[in-house]
């Protein structure tokens, strides 16, 4: 197993996702690796937690990386979070990450959950599963 990728994965789709015009448009910009200190936008994308298994074979190491994407708004309503949740579907599926280290074999989507957390339920949540598959060299 290698678990080398990981770092080159998570830039290649935080990367692409900063470059797709439509995410970065109804995000205003805001694609965070990791959620800034202080006041943050009223609607954001950021990257998630990960978990990798071993997928080596006799051709050489590879690996399953099963990682979040997350969509949070303060948006009244579920609409502007599941447009933007769809859009950075949209991204993951048609584009195709390029890795510095490694190879992508495949980024497939999961599955999603939509939740109401924050205070009285104030903030919207829409967390995407996404399953890619690497080959390290």
């Amino acid at each position: 197993m290698s678990y080398g990728v990981s770092a080159a994965l998570q830039a290649a789709v935080f990367q692409l996702l900063s470059d797709n015009a439509q995410v970065s448009a109804l995000a205003s910009g805001a694609i965070y690796d990791a959620v800034p200190a202080g006041a943050v936008p009223q609607t954001y994308v950021t990257l998630g937690p990960e978990e990798v298994r071993d997928a080596s074979d006799r051709s050489g190491n590879g690996a399953v990386h099963r990682f979040t994407v997350s969509v949070v708004s303060e948006a009244a309503g579920f609409g502007a979070a599941k447009t933007l949740a769809g859009a950075v579907c949209d991204a993951l599926e048609e584009g195709t990450p390029s890795l510095d280290r490694g190879r992508l074999v495949g980024l497939w989507f999961e599955r999603a959950s939509a939740r109401r957390t924050g205070t009285g339920g104030a903030i919207r949540q829409i967390d995407l599963r996404f399953r890619a598959r690497v080959e390290d060299d």
